[in-house]
């Protein structure tokens, strides 16, 4: 890396420090003013916004809009109308004093100070600007670092972060390996992350090192069961839908469905029946790009480890980096395609007759960021529920929990920690400080 480069990213940082020192973003009234500036300029950008996703990832119109950008409006317009009411102080009860001095106490948020987000590729505006809109709205300043794996929609971010806002308060650096780690040894007062589990390990042993309370968004294999009474069009609807979005490259996709033995054969035709609708034969380019030519080779490599278990797909362009949808049946935990997340369109299939055998052998492996159930039993869908553990969870239907802002969004365990959207994002970015007064 270039020193001047270096010194410009130290800049930022020390002027953001004195700003936020200024207690300027103090001021409710002024997050909302700069969150409505920021939706002013975002919206500005749209177009730009769905080329560049185009260019990168192979995103349509439709996807990016819904994804990329109403999600973030809907995120910003919620906040924007909450945020006075969301900062005000909450009085709590009091403990009586022995000698019966009146004592009062209450609860009030206070920002954190300067904040490092570190966006990820897959969904690089929503992932970005959601944990943005959460720092700003409680008062701290941020420094965002967008993905270098979609440089076309790093650029828009950073045009967007320089129109709306100051560098002092809000600032883009771009770059990739070098640059974060340069970022990871300021002592900032709160790291937010989203990626993967490689990398939060990094990022975690770094904050590890100051002290930095931190949030990681990771992923993980998240299962799909489906019960032998389910619904079996609307599973294969709903789980096509959850995993061929975005080609497959969600942190919350379905990575395999467990499925009963009784039903899998109808449910792979179901499945099969609804790509060839959906995507007109899967033709090349349909569902987006992979994000790299060394993930195609990845998930190809997945497809060679076991040919035989190839029941549909499995063509892909290295140099477009298009990759079909893609089916694999007969799968077992041994399988390569099982090891770790697969990140891409390939569905795996495992069978279970017994639901226990099925969860203990989900339960063995690292907790996934979300699990979902197609059931019309409810007590069945409850039991799943009750004796297994995730980020997040979803009954007869997939994805659609991460587009509420009403709901908390994250991990547990290997799937990360920290929960946020919405008024969960407000508590997140800000410390919790109890105070007590005597009188």
């Amino acid at each position: 890396m270039k020193l001047i480069d270096e010194q410009r990213i130290i800049e930022i940082f020390q002027k953001q420090k004195a700003f936020f020192a200024t207690r300027k973003t103090q001021a409710v009234s002024y997050r909302i003013e700069q969150l409505k500036k920021f939706r002013s300029v975002f919206v500005a950008h749209t177009d730009a916004i769905c080329d560049a996703l185009m260019a990168d990832l192979g995103k349509n119109r439709k996807e990016a809009e819904y994804a990329e950008i109403q999600l973030v409006l809907d995120e910003l317009d919620y906040c924007i109308e909450n945020i006075e009411e969301w900062a005000k102080p909450v009085s709590v009860p009091s403990k009586p004093r022995p000698g019966g001095e009146t004592v009062s106490s209450k609860l009030t948020h206070q920002p954190f100070g300067v904040t490092y987000i570190i966006g990820p590729f897959n969904y690089p505006v929503q992932l970005t600007f959601s944990p943005l809109i959460g720092a700003l709205m409680t008062g701290n300043t941020v420094i965002l670092k967008p993905s270098e794996n979609t440089p076309e929609v790093s650029n828009v971010i950073a045009k967007i972060v320089s129109e709306a806002f100051q560098p002092e308060y809000v600032a883009v650096v771009q770059g990739a390996i070098e640059e974060n780690t340069l970022l990871l040894t300021f002592p900032f007062d709160y790291i937010f992350f989203t990626g993967s589990a490689n990398v939060g390990k990094i990022v975690m042993a770094a904050a590890a090192k100051q002290l930095i309370p931190l949030t990681l968004e990771l992923g993980g294999k998240s299962p799909c069961i489906v019960h032998h009474d389910a619904n079996l069009d609307l599973a294969a609807k709903r789980i096509s839908s959850g995993k061929w979005a975005n080609c497959g490259q969600t942190c919350v996709a379905p990575d395999y469905v467990y499925v009963h033995a009784d039903v899998k054969d109808q449910l792979i035709d179901k499945i099969k029946e609804y790509i060839k609708k959906t995507y007109q034969d899967q033709t090349l380019g349909k569902i987006g790009k992979i994000v790299s030519q060394n993930q195609i080779k990845n998930l190809a490599g997945y497809i060679a480890a076991s040919p035989e278990k190839l029941v549909y797909g499995g063509n892909y362009d290295l140099e477009t980096r298009h990759f079909e949808a893609t089916l694999l049946d007969n799968v077992n935990w041994e399988d390569a395609v099982m090891q770790q997340e697969i990140f891409g369109p390939i569905l795996p299939f495992l069978t279970y007759t017994d639901i226990d055998d099925a969860m203990n052998e989900i339960n063995n492996r690292p907790k996934p960021l979300a699990l979902y159930v197609f059931s019309e039993d409810q007590e069945f869908a409850d039991y799943v529920l009750d004796h297994t553990s995730s980020g997040d969870a979803e009954i007869n239907s997939t994805l659609i929990h991460v587009g509420s802002h009403l709901l908390p969004f994250g991990g547990v365990g290997a799937s990360g920690f920290g929960k946020y959207h919405g008024k969960f994002s407000f508590e997140t970015f800000s410390h919790l400080r109890a105070v007590l007064q005597l009188k």
